[in-house]
């Protein structure tokens, strides 16, 4: 394994282990008890790549050893027991690797996501409910919780709105492969001609912030709104005005929740998303990149979507950005992402080939 240059930097983990090691044997270490357990945190990352691929090169080793056996005594059995060895080392790599991708400084907290619909009146707001469902449906595969945080339902079908917080380790490191417009090409099914119709619809990720990062809202900067809840729900439901609007003037940034059972409660969840979109916008700046969520939410339309979802004439899904595709629609709309959101860290990290596809009909 070399020491730089490589997938992963072995001999610099062990050597970051033994200096913060030797750090938290030093008097005083644990006056800051934030800075202490942040380091403690961070030495814990670099033993987990030191001890994973200690264990991966001992499968290894033993795999080479049982294939050498297998050609000295021209038994075939020998060589077939190596294989599980392969397979799990192949896996606790993978695992590793992904552990790389994800390495920005939110990647491994929480996410808060919102869903809208494009132009397009009924059509538009049914995708917005199946993107929706894709997202809640992965989340579950994910074994990450999710929270409604607002869910504002079409006139007629589908949604107008609607934002959820997601929780659970690289849940916004996964998720955020995710933000941008979506784009359905199919039969509508709300067209008695039976024409086909294109839709978009927009996801949005953004990572969930602790309180250890400060973000400033002045109190003269925004203008807080209560109204009537107005989806199906509890005994609060359209009865007391609960629901909370947060609009902040600086920005234009609007956030809603009306999930919780009180108008305090929803207040609060309003205001973590608002600092968490703040947040956001401020690391974009800082940056100096374009952002590349605002641009995208001021064109929900043709040209600017990073994936589509072929349903008629053929089946087909290919995402923009990466070219990695398949025909199992039904599967990547059940929420089978994860072929889609690997080639695009691989793509964004620079690793592997951005022309990865991947055209399984099964």
């Amino acid at each position: 394994m070399k020491s730089s240059g490589g997938i992963f930097d072995v001999d610099h983990a062990k050597e970051e282990v033994e200096r913060l090691d030797a750090e938290s044997q030093e008097p005083g270490f644990w006056d800051d008890t934030e800075r202490a357990q942040n380091l403690m945190k961070e030495k814990g990352n670099y033993q987990t790549i030191v001890d994973t691929m200690a264990a991966e090169l001992r499968r290894l080793d033993d795999a080479d050893t049982l294939i050498g056996l297998a050609k000295e005594e021209g038994d075939a059995s020998l060589a077939e027991e190596a294989i599980p060895e392969l397979d799990d080392a192949e896996k606790g790599i993978r695992k590793l690797e992904m552990r790389r991708m994800l390495s920005g400084p939110n990647d491994k907290g929480n996410a808060i996501v919102s869903i809208n619909p494009g132009a397009g009146g009924t059509e538009a707001m049914d995708w917005a409910s199946m993107i929706y469902r894709m997202m809640l449906r992965y989340c579950e595969r994910k074994g990450f919780g999710v929270e409604i945080v607002d869910e504002q339902p079409g006139d007629e079908a589908g949604l107008k709105s609607a934002t959820f917080e997601v929780s659970g380790e690289y849940a916004f490191g996964l998720l955020k492969a995710e933000s941008g417009v979506h784009r359905l090409v199919r039969i509508s099914p709300f067209d008695a001609n039976a024409r086909r119709h294109t839709s978009f619809a927009s996801v949005f990720v953004y990572p969930e912030i602790d309180d250890s990062i400060h973000v400033e809202i002045n109190e003269k900067d925004i203008r807080i709104d209560t109204y009537r809840s107005s989806g199906a729900g509890g005994q609060h439901v359209n009865k007391t005005s609960s629901a909370i609007r947060i609009t902040h003037f600086p920005t234009g940034i609007v956030v809603t929740c009306q999930n919780e059972r009180s108008q305090h409660s929803n207040r609060d969840m309003a205001m973590k998303i608002l600092r968490a979109r703040l947040y956001d916008k401020q690391l974009r700046e800082q940056e100096a990149k374009l952002d590349e969520i605002n641009s995208n939410k001021s064109a929900i339309n043709f040209g600017s979507q990073i994936r589509s979802y072929v349903l008629h004439p053929y089946q087909l899904v290919k995402d923009h950005r990466t070219n990695c595709e398949t025909s199992n629609t039904a599967a990547v709309l059940d929420g089978d992402l994860d072929d889609f959101i690997t080639s695009y860290l691989l793509f964004s990290n620079g690793a592997g080939d951005p022309t990865l596809t991947d055209k399984k009909d099964n």
